[in-house]
């Protein structure tokens, strides 16, 4: 019997556009449900396993990590869990399988497990019509956030949020790049009585001001010193040489957060920068309990998520605009038909 087929934006070579495919639909193994996709934002990452960068664990591969849509069929097993049902609309994040047996997994470290797999770089993602995940591993979505604004969250959000827990209490907060991530987390940071400052690219006016209107209490560029020393800073540009740079921003005891999953090389600095007990450290993917904690406190911000919409087909378009940085806020491909009309938030169209 044939296969029903489905179009997906496929990774063949690295460094070569994706190609548009027909490819069959998945089917669920155990385990897993299928999912007709209707939004994917697009991410850095996904930036970096198309250019190399991150070298794709499997080719061909479809990318994407920042699903959402509608269950459309159980696995093997799904149902006697009493989990996922038919019909639930479900965000897909990086993380996508754990073993559940190593030393990270056992001691709620599932972010630092040696055999995981992740959405988009070792499983197929949403750069597609359908798309199967792990059940375990599939967040319902806040019923609050329609399709195109939630799926930034899967992500941007969840990173954003693991990268500011792991800044600790910090009063005031850096954020080095401006982007999806940092227009999410500012918001949250906000809300939780924090003072932020925005740091973007030199000569980047446009995401300075972006970054005033989230409502950061100063925006410059990564050349200038804040006007006081700052409790934290979370670097969210892939650029290693802020490494110093937010060393040097950070008072005594501070803690800078690397928040991406790649970085240029660092590039050597004075000890004097580090010394203060002040701390680099890196945020590893995420956790279920990242997911679950931040989505439930996302509406109660709530945060408002900023995106430019793209068709499927555009995604090599959605990922050259990030490239060179003319994003505001987060690139998100609409596939399926996510809302009503009166759900839908106000958009920009490319």
């Amino acid at each position: 019997m044939r296969r029903e087929l489905m179009r997906a934006m496929v990774l063949e070579e690295t460094g070569r556009p994706l190609r548009l495919r027909e490819v069959p639909v998945p089917e669920p193994g155990p385990g897993q449900v299928r999912v007709r996709v209707e939004t994917c934002a697009v991410c850095r990452t996904d930036l970096h396993v198309v250019d190399g960068e991150l070298p794709a664990h499997k080719r061909p591969l479809i990318p994407g990590h920042q699903t959402v849509g509608v269950v459309e069929a159980l696995g093997p097993g799904v149902a006697e869990t009493g989990g996922l049902q038919v019909g639930e609309r479900v965000g897909i994040p990086w993380l996508g399988w754990t073993c559940g047996e190593c030393r990270y997994c056992k001691s709620g470290r599932e972010n630092l497990c040696e055999q995981a797999k992740f959405t988009g770089y070792d499983l197929d993602g949403g750069y597609a019509e359908y798309q199967v995940v792990d059940a375990r591993f599939a967040f319902p979505v806040p019923a609050g956030y329609p399709s195109l604004q939630a799926a930034p969250l899967l992500c941007a959000g969840l990173i954003g949020y693991r990268s500011l827990r792991l800044a600790g209490d910090a009063l005031s907060l850096g954020i080095y790049g401006f982007g999806a991530a940092a227009h999410i987390v500012t918001q949250v940071a906000r809300h939780q009585g924090r003072r932020v400052f925005a740091f973007t690219r030199p000569g980047d006016e446009v995401s300075q001001q972006f970054a005033r209107e989230m409502g950061v209490e100063w925006a410059g560029d990564t050349t200038m010193k804040p006007p006081e020393e700052l409790d934290a800073a979370i670097i969210f540009a892939p650029a290693g040489e802020l490494v110093p740079l937010a060393l040097q921003a950070v008072a005594k005891g501070g803690t800078v957060v690397c928040g991406g999953i790649h970085m240029t090389n660092i590039p050597s600095f004075s000890y004097e920068v580090l010394w203060g007990e002040r701390v680099v450290r890196s945020v590893a993917n995420l956790t279920r309990e990242d997911g679950n904690e931040f989505l439930a406190l996302a509406p109660t911000v709530p945060v408002r998520t900023e995106v430019e919409v793209f068709p499927l087909d555009a995604a090599d378009e959605a990922l050259a605009r990030l490239r060179s940085g003319r994003i505001r806020g987060a690139a998100v491909l609409r596939i399926g038909s996510p809302e009503r009309e009166a759900d839908r938030p106000v958009e920009r169209s490319v």
